[in-house]
């Protein structure tokens, strides 16, 4: 008898862990069916840039240059602006990045530290790859090994806009800027 007892009790230990995993099941599939999420969506989180934007226009030493009029496929992901006592003195600097319609990344980066400095953080390892005109404007291009840039001196800032995005994006990008 002592040892259908422990049998039995075995089985009723499987049977109780089967039936508390079913029940967990029940739960997680009931909170997928009930929760909202996005199933169409890329994950990709965007942010309005625009009050940033007002703010850092008024605080810049160098006029801050902004977006405007771009498609709604180009969606703002990051914006900052860092003045300079918030740097350790080493420059103001704005920064706004974007996913682009093709699912690149391209940011504007707007400084008044020295532009090489600038240019290597934006794209490690960069050379000159010639220029692009933008609304009259020559842009140099510089690619890098996992990015690319255009960049132009605009009196005491450097604008640079990075990224993996193609040089056409950049320039489209750049296109909008005001």
């Amino acid at each position: 008898m002592a040892g259908e007892s422990k049998g039995m009790k075995g089985r009723q230990t499987v049977r109780d862990m089967v039936l508390s995993m079913l029940a967990v099941g029940i739960v997680v599939w009931s909170g997928y069916l009930f929760l909202p999420h996005d199933a169409e969506g890329d994950g990709v989180h965007t942010v309005d840039y625009r009050v940033a934007a007002a703010s850092a226009k008024r605080a810049a030493p160098y006029p801050l240059l902004v977006p405007e009029g771009l498609p709604a496929q180009w969606r703002a992901t990051s914006v900052t602006y860092n003045p300079a006592a918030l740097s350790n003195g080493k420059g103001n600097a704005w920064h706004l990045g974007f996913v682009t319609p093709a699912g690149q990344y391209a940011a504007v980066e707007q400084s008044d530290i020295a532009r090489g400095d600038m240019l290597k953080a934006a794209v490690a390892g960069g050379k000159p790859d010639g220029t692009v005109d933008v609304a009259g404007q020559a842009w140099e291009r510089v690619q890098g090994p996992k990015a690319r840039a255009i960049t132009v001196q605009n009196g005491d800032a450097t604008t640079v806009l990075a990224g993996t995005a193609s040089y056409e994006e950049l320039a489209a990008l750049a296109q909008a800027l005001k």
